[in-house]
């Protein structure tokens, strides 16, 4: 049975309020939406499809993360999240660029599209991993038999309390 500590809820919803409430990640779009279509509804319209992106990009994270566990230990899926989260790191940090092509004239649909590859590109649903394979640890006297993975269920409801937040 697997345990999930408070702590690990808490941080959930504290990313996905930090990602509502930082004017880096999305307001910039919806405002400019906004503008362009000279309504101030359309700033508040336009929220839904950004978080409709970015639950879509963290919830194809987490899924992969669900089948990959069904069939890797999690000492080794741990392993290999903490590398790609350090090779994207570095990777960003050395070498990212945002893509210069595209402008500012866009539909929802348009706007869902961009933040799920915006989502993606930054790793949105990789950042969720650490706390999600952490809340699939098993406690009490057999810790060294980590065999459970990141249950299905609980990665939903990860991603709607994620979601929620934001």
């Amino acid at each position: 049975m697997m345990h999930v500590e408070p702590w690990a809820w808490g941080a959930l919803f504290l990313l996905g309020a930090w990602h509502g409430i930082n004017p880096a990640m999305g307001w910039l779009f919806a405002v400019a939406l906004g503008l362009q279509k000279h309504d101030s509804r359309a700033v508040w319209q336009s929220l839904v499809p950004i978080a409709t992106g970015h639950v879509l990009a963290i919830g194809a994270v987490v899924m992969l993360a669900v089948l990959a566990g069904a069939v890797i230990s999690l000492e080794y899926t741990r392993l290999v999240v903490a590398s790609l989260l350090l090779a994207f790191g570095l990777f960003r940090l050395f070498w990212g660029t945002h893509p210069r092509w595209g402008g500012m004239q866009v539909g929802f649909r348009d706007l869902t599209i961009w933040s799920m590859l915006t989502a993606s590109a930054h790793g949105a649903g990789f950042m969720l991993l650490p706390i999600l394979l952490g809340m699939s640890a098993v406690h009490g006297d057999h810790m060294a038999h980590m065999h459970h993975s990141l249950n299905g269920s609980a990665g939903i409801v990860a991603v709607a309390l994620h979601t929620f937040a934001y």
